[in-house]
Formats: structure tokens, sequence, C-alpha cells
């Protein structure tokens, strides 16, 4: 079996191949062309730690696989990662497992990525401004991500604790040093806000983080961080004069706090979801209808972007001899 770590992974994934995998990832799901079940979830500790299973398959690219993704609030104070997870494929044709990769790396990667093809399909073209909040792992990425996908000159990263701020430009230092300096950190959120062409949401938190006076016309937001129905980054208002495009319609009407909780207080209806990212990467759905309009793209994560990312790293591994083989006996 092949173990691929993080390292292995940044060699042979780039932001702008995850990109694209992404968009590949979707219409996959779009067409009919994945079996994703709805994730399992444990609660370790309610609301506070939670370990997630995720499988899915992917005939047409012949990826099976799944990852297990934990989340344990109190992490940061033991000096651990908030979220950590490992990837596993298994021979579609077998059932043998066949590769175990560093899933908290690739996790961060496609959850930027994701952000980032939502960015190219829905943002306008002359985005110059990116606000991220939230500065962790997720944070990094989606930073990254919009980058890759628009020419940014400046980025505000939007933080509560100076530490947190320090170890978010220490992780691009590390992992993305051509962005360093565009980063500017700042705890101002509204200030960050109304700066916004396109904003980013990397956060777990139950209460929206910003209002909806504060989004200018035009401008594009992605909201990756919340994923249970109680958790909520934006603002009800906000979405219901948003044009709303999701990642999966089942899953996030089952997971997205930021819909599930205007939904039910009757703010709008499922009519307002104007479709998934598989229907942009398709051409049936337009990402903007003008360069005024407020656009939303939500997502809870989705197996298939695990898989895709993971069996595209895995292929390329083999090609280029990366990685280290286990004999598992």
């Amino acid at each position: 079996m092949l173990a691929l770590s993080k390292h292995d992974i940044q060699q042979l994934v780039s932001m702008n191949d995850a990109i694209d995998l992404m968009k590949t990832a979707f219409l996959e799901l779009r067409e009919g062309r994945a079996t994703v079940p709805l994730r399992s979830a444990v609660d370790v500790q309610p609301g506070r730690a939670v370990t997630l299973l995720m499988p899915a398959f992917m005939p047409g690219i012949d990826a099976l696989g799944f990852k297990v993704v934990s989340i344990f609030q109190d992490n940061p104070s033991r000096g651990l990662p908030t979220a950590n997870a490992m990837v596993c494929m298994i021979d579609a044709g077998t059932g043998v497992p066949a590769a175990l990769l560093n899933g908290s790396y690739l996790t961060a990667l496609r959850t930027g990525a994701v952000s980032g093809a939502s960015t190219d399909l829905m943002a306008r073209p002359d985005a110059r401004v990116a606000t991220v909040i939230g500065a962790g792992a997720q944070g990094v990425t989606q930073a990254a991500a919009v980058c890759a996908a628009r020419p940014i000159e400046r980025v505000n990263v939007v933080y509560r604790h100076e530490e947190a701020w320090r170890q978010f430009r220490d992780a691009v230092a590390a992992d993305w040093p051509e962005l360093s300096e565009r980063l500017h950190g700042t705890t101002d959120v509204e200030s960050a806000v109304r700066e916004a062409d396109v904003l980013c949401l990397a956060t777990t938190s139950t209460t929206p983080v910003f209002e909806d006076a504060w989004v200018k016309d035009g401008t594009h937001v992605s909201g990756v961080g919340s994923f249970t129905p109680q958790m909520q980054e934006t603002p009800a208002d906000f979405v219901a004069r948003a044009r709303v495009v999701l990642d999966m319609k089942e899953h996030a009407l089952e997971e997205a706090g930021d819909l599930i909780i205007p939904l039910r207080d009757g703010v709008f209806g499922e009519d307002h979801i104007v479709g998934e990212l598989g229907d942009l990467v398709n051409g049936s759905v337009a990402g903007r209808t003008s360069d005024t309009e407020v656009t939303f793209f939500k997502s809870v994560g989705n197996a298939v972007q695990d898989m895709t990312v993971a069996d595209f790293a895995v292929r390329q591994a083999r090609e280029r001899g990366v990685g280290q083989e286990i004999d598992l006996g």
C-alpha cells in the first residue's frame, strides 16, 4: 500500500490542479456518476468533538475510498490541530486497500480549491481584494485558492488572537510564500468585509460573522466553515439577497445551518437556490447575471472532493516514484 505525506501531496498536486479537479468532481456528481452516501458522524463530545466518516465511489475515474476526519475544538490548547484526517483509497477492481494519504492537508487543499472553483465561476473578473474570516488551516488554503483564481492584490485576514495570525503568516510563508506580501491581518471585521471583492468564510461559528449591510454589490462569498445544522456563518438576510449555489443540494440542506435556519424561519424557500457547482461547470446555470449581483457558494464538504484529489495524487505518485510503500501483511 502506498503512503503519501503532506510533503508528497504538495509535490504532486498544485492549487491550480486542485481547482480543476474540483470542477471535475462536481461535474461527475451532478451528472450522476458518483455514489456518495451522507457522511456518518460520531459525537465524541457533543458540541466539542466529532469524528466523521465520508465514503465515495466515482466509477467515471475509477476512484473508491473514504476519509475519516475528526474535529476536536479543544485541540489548540493541547498544541494540536483542530482538524485531523486520513484518506484511504481502495482498488475499485479488487477491494484491496491501495493508498493512505495525509487527510488533514488534503482536506485543506480541496476545501480551498472548491472556493477557488466557485470564485473562478462566480466572482467578477476584476476582483482584486479578498477577505478571509477564519485564520486556521482552512483559511490559509482559501487565500491560496482565491489568489489562483483571480489576480488578487490584497488579502485581508480577520483573526481574533495574535497567535492565530502569527500561525497563519507562518503557514503561508512555508506553503504559499508568493502570497506573503499580499497579506494584511486585522481584527476589524466590518472594514475587511466592506473592502472585499471575494469573501471567504472558514469558521465553525454558530452565529453570523458579518452583517449583510457590509457586503458591497458584486461581491462573491464562499462559505466552507459551517457543516452542521447548528452552525451559521452567514446572516439570513445576506443569503436572501444573494444568488445561491451549493456543492450538493441534498447534503447541504441536511447539514448547512446557513440554509437550514433561514429556510425553517421562512426567510426564503428552496426555490431560492439556483443550482449546484456542477451546473456551473456544465454551463446549465450561470455563476452570476450581472456585475452588481451578490453571489454565495455554500459547501459542507463532499467525499468526491477527497476521492478526486487523492486519486490524482496516487496516480501521479506511481508515475513519479513518490511516496512510501507499506506492507500490511
